[in-house]
Order: C-alpha cells, then sequence, then structure tokens
C-alpha cells in the first residue's frame, strides 16, 4: 500500500463536491510524473490526503482512497474539454485517471501548520516550486499528519 495527496482547486472541485458524489475520476492530469504515478504504483485501497489549493487556506480538508485503477482520461479525446489532447490517440490513450473515493472530512490542516513539522520537511508538496497534482506521501509523513489531525 502506498500513500497520496490529491491536490485541487475547492472551486474547480474541492471535498465537498467529492462527498456529495461519493466517487469521482480524477481527470485532467496532464504531468507525465503524476500520470506514471496513477499508472504504476496506484492501487485500489491506496489512502490518499486531500488537499485545497489556491485558496483562502490552503491545506489538507479530508481523506480519500483510490477506488480503480489507471484507466484511459476521456477528458483528452473531448474536443471541448478544456483538457483536449489533439495528439492522443484512443488506441494508446496518452492520459489516465484513477477513481477516487471519499472517507471523510478532516479539520484543515493548514500550509503554514505542515511548514512548521520538522517531519515534514522533504514533503513533496511543501517543496518550492512543486505543481503536481498528486504526490506520494511516505508512511511516516501520513502518520504525522494523522497525528496533527487528532
Amino acid at each position: 500500500m502506498k500513500y497520496w495527496l490529491f491536490k485541487s482547486e475547492p472551486s474547480a472541485y474541492g471535498i465537498d463536491d467529492l462527498a456529495r458524489d461519493g466517487v469521482t475520476a480524477w481527470t485532467g492530469v496532464r504531468n507525465y510524473q503524476a500520470r506514471n504515478f496513477m499508472r504504476d504504483q496506484m492501487r485500489p485501497g491506496d489512502p490518499g490526503f486531500f488537499y485545497h489549493s489556491s485558496c483562502e487556506e490552503p491545506g489538507i480538508v479530508g481523506i480519500i482512497e483510490v477506488a480503480r485503477p489507471a484507466y484511459a482520461d476521456p477528458t483528452q479525446f473531448d474536443r471541448k474539454s478544456r483538457y483536449y489532447d489533439p495528439g492522443a490517440a484512443r488506441e494508446e490513450p496518452r492520459w489516465l485517471n484513477v477513481d477516487v473515493k471519499f472517507v471523510r472530512r478532516t479539520r484543515v490542516v493548514g500550509l503554514d501548520e505542515l511548514r512548521r513539522e520538522k517531519a515534514l520537511r522533504k514533503m513533496q508538496v511543501l517543496q518550492r516550486g512543486n505543481r503536481l497534482s498528486i504526490t506520494p506521501v511516505t508512511p511516516a509523513e501520513w502518520k504525522c499528519i494523522m497525528r496533527l489531525m487528532k
């Protein structure tokens, strides 16, 4: 089992949306490294943190779980989608997504609080210039954040 952090702007799709929907396809990922995480490492049952970004109080707001292994992201083929990719082929899709399911909301564990934790200094989401919407979380980072949530 591996641990993950999924980042989204709440104005686009937030924890409240996932709580309402129960399960959603995590579409629109257009970074090869994040795609490879989904393709090569994510498995159903892997837990993740839901992180709100580009908002008044960025931070972890919930716990989610990978519900379905990686499959072709349909938005790459949809000409009306902002994620349309004219170079993608149905026979060999360029972009993938996983389904994630809602587990529970948590209190907001804000960016400043995360940065104050010595054990999280190397956490990928806290690194300068990190733009990935999906990042791995080490078991030690997961335990530290779960402790913070109590």
